[in-house]
């Protein structure tokens, strides 16, 4: 049998499951693909928060990314939890070797508000990270935070697109999530739009959104598709993971990794 298309996310691990690497190899499974794994850091981190969070040594993370990469090789990349400007720019360097589409979570600040990545770090992320990015898939928190574009409305994420594709990625998917209404993302190479309309569902727990997303754009590049039609269906994918989403612990729980899956699967 011949292997599916291989994923390597290089993220952060979440220990209660909900975002991070966790959520990566959880997309990538729903999605088809074989989910592979370079840890940046680790953090202790439940529905109420992160306590603690340690990085890896930039040697490991060289180490495991080139582990993968020589000897199984990957159809696509997902970066999220980078933590300094010493990872920042060695992932960045490491995809730039790399002949295969990166999808790149700029993850700043957790769904709790605690930060994830060093305030040093974000020039690197904006001179070395993004500009070796197929897609670059910021919230509104991480485009104020990389761009000092604030997005008050739907009017606004015109002008935060271009402010994030100055850095050079060849996409911006500006995720509006925080915005109120529907859902809408929009997706611009600067010459073309795409906006992603989806229906706002009232569930609280949505924790690890976005590593889910961006890990399902990954998904479905390394399947071959455009990166419209690869927003398309990860933004399907993620809207029907929202509504899944369930409580854990005393605080916010993850959406549904694996929604599509049970309701495929007779007996489940």
């Amino acid at each position: 049998m011949s292997a599916p298309p291989r994923v390597l996310t290089v993220a952060g691990s979440d220990s209660g499951g909900g975002a991070g690497v966790q959520a990566d190899l959880k997309t990538m499974l729903a999605m088809g693909v074989h989910g592979m794994s370079v840890v940046t850091a680790v953090t202790a981190q439940n529905s109420l928060g992160v306590q603690g969070a340690w990085e890896l040594p930039v040697e490991a993370v060289r180490a495991q990314y080139r582990s993968v990469v020589d000897d199984i090789g990957v159809q696509a990349v997902k970066t999220g939890m980078l933590a300094s400007a010493e990872l920042v720019e060695a992932v960045a360097e490491l995809i730039a070797g790399t002949d295969a589409p990166a999808v790149v979570d700029p993850v700043g600040v957790s769904k709790h508000g605690d930060p994830l990545l060093a305030a040093s770090a974000l020039d690197s992320v904006r001179t070395k990270l993004l500009p070796v990015a197929t897609v670059a898939t910021p919230n509104l928190d991480e485009v104020a935070q990389l761009a000092g574009v604030t997005v008050e409305s739907e009017a606004d994420l015109r002008r935060a697109a271009e402010a994030v594709l100055s850095y050079g990625p060849e996409w911006a998917l500006i995720k509006g999530g925080h915005l109120s209404g529907e859902a809408v993302d929009l997706l611009t190479d600067g010459s073309e739009e795409h906006w992603l309309r989806a229906p706002r569902h009232d569930n609280r727990h949505t924790h690890g959104t976005g590593c889910t997303l961006a890990s399902a754009i990954a998904s479905q590049l390394a399947k071959g598709r455009s990166v419209p039609e690869a927003v398309t269906v990860a933004k399907e994918y993620v809207t029907g993971a929202i509504a899944a989403g369930f409580a854990l612990g005393g605080g916010i729980g993850p959406v549904d990794h694996g929604w599509a899956l049970r309701r495929d699967t007779p007996g489940a």
